[in-house]
């Protein structure tokens, strides 16, 4: 059985958000995004690919298609296919995420 600590995956760097993999296949990845305060993923899209974010520790500025909005932790987005999407980090504190994405974009 594969197994991960979420908490323990968490780290950051100083130049930009920062990916760590948890967990990857041909078939979807599961990764913590990690942001300082002030670091951004920059708007994208994925035309074959759906991404879920959840926010698991402080706030993020997410914008989906033409929509922007500020969510805390707990709270989960999804960005459809071709769904332009990104977030933004414009708090004093860090900003955690899990982020799938199904399917793995090639």
């Amino acid at each position: 059985m594969e197994s991960k600590h979420v908490k323990e995956a968490v780290s950051f760097s100083e130049e930009k958000m920062k990916k760590n993999a948890l967990f990857d296949s041909g078939r979807l990845f599961y990764d913590l995004y990690c942001l300082l305060p002030g670091q951004a993923q920059k708007v994208h899209a994925h035309e074959g690919s759906d991404k879920i974010y959840y926010v698991l520790q402080g706030a993020g500025r997410f914008t989906v298609g033409d929509e922007e909005r500020d969510l805390g932790e707990g709270h989960a987005v999804i960005a459809r296919a071709g769904e332009p999407h990104g977030v933004r980090n414009e708090t004093d504190e860090n900003l955690v995420l899990l982020v799938t994405m199904a399917p793995r974009p090639s």
